[in-house]
């Protein structure tokens, strides 16, 4: 026990000397006072990905139906609040869209920060998403930009979290919220057979999901033109991540759209979570509402 706490105290002293003094207004928030949890969560996350294919491999696919529809209801109710509360919280700050600094919106930055906690804690929650995968055997869904994206996402906004809480960190999770609403509640919907006939916006999840990169670039980029005091290294990696994020998922776009081209089965995603065929972490549907193939 003394051993983990001086490599805690060690690898906290390291990120500090990296990042510098956090903002004091987050200490003693769940999760945040150390990265060892947020690192060794995401760490037994790679190992499910790694190990529990080869575990189910011998295994019958679990079908989990009732699960998915509760879990893709609940991140759909948890994404609308954040969604609310953030345009809320940012609406009676007085939050400019161009750039907003850390400091001038009194409680409205607190109240954000605290609707950012939900952000990051959401990512830890997103981990089933793979889990749910591994249990299913569908292990085509779980690509590198799926991995990629859950176990990078749920690290930096710890870091987001601990140096910038809220000002300009307000804007990505505000699109990535409406857009999670957008996806979770089709993922959920999905797993009612009645329901297939009225999922015809599918195919417009893609094209929300590359406007939301989009535009949190220009936002981002924007504040680095006309600077407001928010640390200019953080508005440089957030838009440097986001561009890798745009890069992977085109690739695979482009490459799905030539497959489709050759006449293989339509395989157009809808977003990070299911970058193979393009349905939910539960069952596919068609535009038409004929019957479909599950994942």
């Amino acid at each position: 026990m003394d051993q983990l706490e001086a490599f805690d105290k060690k690898l906290n002293s390291f990120v500090d000397y990296l990042f510098g003094e956090r903002d004091s207004r987050v200490r003693g928030w769940l999760l945040l006072d150390s990265c060892l949890p947020t690192l060794s969560l995401t760490v037994v996350y790679l190992l499910i990905v790694y190990l529990g294919p080869i575990y189910m491999k011998n295994r019958p696919a679990y079908s989990l139906k009732k699960l998915l529809l509760v879990y893709n209801f609940a991140v759909t109710m948890l994404s609308l609040y954040m969604l609310i509360e953030l345009i809320a919280a940012a609406w009676v700050g007085g939050y400019r869209l161009q750039c907003q600094n850390l400091n001038s919106a009194g409680d409205a930055d607190i109240r954000i920060a605290k609707v950012l906690w939900w952000y990051y804690f959401s990512k830890l929650i997103e981990f089933l998403d793979t889990i749910f995968f591994v249990l299913r055997k569908k292990n085509n869904q779980i690509s590198f930009l799926h991995v990629y994206h859950h176990a990078s996402m749920f690290n930096i906004w710890w870091c987001v979290l601990n140096w910038i809480p809220c000002g300009q960190s307000f804007f990505g999770p505000t699109l990535n919220s409406f857009i999670h609403v957008l996806m979770y509640s089709y993922y959920g919907l999905s797993t009612i057979p009645s329901m297939h006939r009225y999922l015809w916006w599918k195919r417009y999840l893609t094209q929300a999901q590359l406007i939301q990169f989009v535009l949190t670039i220009t936002h981002t980029l924007s504040a680095a033109v006309k600077p407001c005091g928010f640390p200019i290294g953080c508005l440089l990696f957030q838009s440097s991540y986001m561009t890798t994020l745009v890069i992977l998922f085109v690739n695979f776009y482009v490459q799905t759209y030539r497959k489709r081209q050759k006449g293989e089965e339509e395989k157009v995603p809808i977003g990070l979570n299911d970058v193979k065929k393009g349905h939910s972490n539960g069952y596919s549907s068609s535009i038409n509402g004929s019957k479909q193939k599950s994942q």
